[in-house]
């Protein structure tokens, strides 16, 4: 076994009930864009829904097609831009599309009209008078993690812009500003990273009462020991100063353990060993106290070591992370538990 990533469905559905909790009455959204943020679009997309989510998010038409092949009923949002030749799929597969940039708003479509109060990125810069497709207004907040301050300032101008349209659904809350803005909420809110028990904050999920749903696990596939000037890996990036155990796992860049990892902890038999030289596009190195025999397991994600101690080593955030995990049955075997 190279390497086994297992999604836990029971905690996601322990997340969607939490969010929807701290959603207070408001619709909840989940957002499965980018195959579920690593973790599997269709499957925990079902699980979201079974669990009391209303409809899944997704990025372009082409991942609310695919989604739609497998759930005909499910209420399916795009989020992102979609082009002139994309309209007839999405009408024909009753996806609904967001209008994000000044123009024409189609016709035959439901369409939400998404307003930018301070983003900067898509959106409207005026609110036209909504059309009889126009089911939703919506915007995102750019700061909801870390400043809320300029949150509630989008949340005001949003509030104004739509006051005499309130009548239409009113979304804008994500992850953070559910759990730290509620008076956010509106009609519906969008989830996505916390849905996947990761704090949009950084911080411990369980301070949010989330739980992660991925972990990720390895092996020793080689062990060695390396005397005093030997090294390991491309570059020579790791010299042993005094007689040193190496582990290898058979994992690297390629699975989405990157090359700026080097200098974060994995757990080998529970104990975290650091990870030491250059990582490789199909291995990594791990420094041992002793001796042990191949086949000894490696924790990468779990067990007590959260994604998001690899992203602060890589000076990155989780979602990148997560999104970058290689699940492919050609690199990993990948596991889906529910209960």
């Amino acid at each position: 076994m190279r390497s086994q990533l297992t999604i836990d469905l029971r905690a996601l559905r322990h997340n969607t009930r939490r969010l929807l909790e701290a959603a207070g009455g408001a619709e909840l959204w989940a957002v499965v864009k980018a195959d579920g943020y690593g973790h599997g679009a269709l499957d925990c997309g079902e699980a979201a829904l079974d669990a009391g989510a209303s409809a899944l998010c997704v990025a372009t038409v082409a991942e609310g097609l695919a989604l739609r092949r497998a759930l005909p009923a499910a209420r399916i949002v795009v989020m992102g831009p979609s082009a002139t030749d994309e309209l007839g799929d999405a009408r024909d597969a009753s996806l609904e599309l967001v209008v994000v940039a000044d123009g024409e708003i189609p016709d035959g479509v439901r369409v939400h009209l998404k307003l930018d109060t301070g983003m900067g990125r898509w959106g409207l810069s005026e609110l036209p008078r909504p059309g009889r497709d126009v089911v939703g207004l919506m915007t995102h907040f750019a700061t909801a993690d870390d400043d809320l301050a300029f949150a509630r300032v989008q949340l005001e101008r949003f509030l104004a812009a739509t006051e005499q349209f309130a009548h239409l659904t009113r979304h804008a809350a994500n992850s953070a500003a559910v759990l730290a803005f509620p008076e956010s909420a509106l009609d519906a809110v969008r989830c996505g990273i916390a849905l996947y028990g990761l704090s949009p904050f950084g911080h411990d999920p369980a301070e949010d009462g989330l739980e992660p749903v991925l972990s990720w696990v390895s092996e020793l596939a080689q062990v060695k020991r390396l005397s005093p000037g030997e090294s390991t890996g491309y570059g020579r990036r790791f010299v042993a100063e005094s007689p040193s155990w190496i582990g290898i796992v058979p994992v690297g860049y390629a699975d989405g353990f990157r090359r700026d990892f080097t200098g974060t902890s994995l757990l080998v038999e529970g104990i975290a060993r650091p990870v030491v030289g250059t990582v490789s596009m199909d291995a990594v190195a791990v420094l041992l106290d002793a001796e042990l025999p191949a086949g000894t397991r490696v924790t990468i994600v779990g067990d007590g070591l959260p994604i998001v101690e690899h992203a602060r080593q890589a000076g990155t955030i989780a979602y990148e992370v997560v999104c970058g995990i290689r699940s492919e049955v050609l690199r990993a075997r990948r596991v889906v538990v529910d209960g």
